[in-house]
């Protein structure tokens, strides 16, 4: 089977959009399909929609974004139609831009992790669009998913979107979980070792995340002094953060880790080896892919029931998602209780590891990816 891979930016390049082009590409690879890359594609925006943009952020401090028109839209899909070899099978994007006014006989498919208009007033760069950027976004939104024969999305949350807000056949569109971005030899052997290492009477929480404020970090922070309150011995390790945080003596933030370097790797591996519990009480997220890493060191995850979380996390099974309404002590109770329940800690560390070798990896993405392709 060849596929012709299509991208806005490089599908070579590990550390791009956090790996996901390159390891959705590798998964297929590994499948058996023949890659055919057509990424880094070009377009450039013309004067009438620039006019625009800076027109509705001066006039009326709504913002346009600069690579969602139909101009852009239909340069991607003429450079693809000239790159595209005539022996492909199948067009695969990961995202819909590309594929959105792409004119081909071929099959075409997209992965993503989210919809326009679940995005709108969910991330920060979506709360005020203009509403004609809305309007063309959604148009396009509307073109890709009409225009593509398989719409694989990596959460529940995503897939209901397409269905709902755009009337999507609903038959054409396909769950499949993003994987783990790390390697991972660890057997169960190896998790159970881990956990027995860790029954010490200390508590060691990890936040991982850039966007300190989106991703719930001052929640993080009132969660684990609420532990300390009741007398639990807390650490709390932050990783992601640049910028100076005021934080209580028992954290560290450990600024951003590059896992470019080896001694980056190796100081990830440690602190997701000896943590207790990964905690992101995230207030907006697509598919955080670090809950399916966390998952492949037994690591359970807390975190809160919004976007595409509740895909990853599964109650009871791979840690436990919270209402936004939840307090600190709601999340600190729970933890309490697997602390003083030693095998109910152990079963959901082994039970998260299963998780990850069954479905939150990319071996399996891609075995699942490539059935319903075959089948198409």
């Amino acid at each position: 089977m060849k596929i012709a891979y299509v991208t806005t930016g490089s599908a070579r390049n590990i550390h791009a959009w956090s790996g996901l082009n390159y390891h959705i590409a590798k998964a297929l690879e590994k499948q058996g399909a023949e890659i055919e890359y057509i990424d880094n594609l070009r377009a450039k925006e013309n004067f009438f929609d620039f006019f625009r943009r800076v027109f509705c952020r001066i006039f009326f401090h709504k913002s346009v974004p600069a690579d969602r028109t139909f101009a852009i839209a239909k340069q991607y899909a003429r450079e693809i139609e000239k790159r595209l070899p005539a022996d492909t099978d199948i067009v695969f994007s990961p995202g819909s831009l590309p594929v959105a006014l792409l004119r081909t006989a071929k099959k075409k498919v997209f992965y993503t992790d989210a919809t326009f208009a679940a995005m709108i007033g969910y991330y920060g760069g979506f709360t005020s669009l203009a509403a004609y950027a809305i309007r063309t976004g959604n148009e396009l939104e509307k073109h890709a998913l009409q225009n593509c024969d398989l719409i694989f999305y990596s959460s529940g949350w995503a897939a209901e979107s397409a269905i709902n807000d755009y009337g999507t056949n609903p038959q054409k569109v396909k769950i499949v979980p993003f994987g783990a971005n790390i390697e991972c030899s660890r057997t169960e052997a190896d998790v159970k070792q881990i956990i027995k290492n860790k029954l010490n009477g200390q508590c060691n929480l990890l936040f991982c995340g850039v966007d300190w404020k989106r991703k719930g970090g001052e929640l993080a922070v009132q969660i684990a002094l609420e532990l300390r309150n009741k007398n639990i011995p807390v650490r709390l390790d932050i990783v992601g953060p640049g910028e100076h945080l005021e934080l209580p003596d028992f954290s560290e933030n450990h600024g951003f880790i590059s896992k470019k370097t080896t001694e980056g790797c190796r100081k990830l591996n440690d602190l997701f080896t000896n943590a207790h519990f990964f905690l992101l009480p995230t207030r907006a997220d697509c598919t955080p892919i670090v809950f399916c890493e966390a998952a492949s060191f037994g690591l359970p995850s807390i975190s809160m029931k919004t976007g595409g979380v509740t895909t990853i996390i599964k109650d009871n099974v791979t840690g436990m998602t919270f209402d936004l309404s939840a307090s600190p002590a709601d999340y600190a109770d729970y933890i309490m209780h697997l602390l003083e329940n030693p095998g109910e800690y152990e079963n959901l560390s082994l039970s998260a590891f299963h998780d990850y070798k069954e479905r939150l990896n990319w071996d399996a993405a891609g075995k699942t990816i490539m059935s319903f392709i075959n089948e198409l």
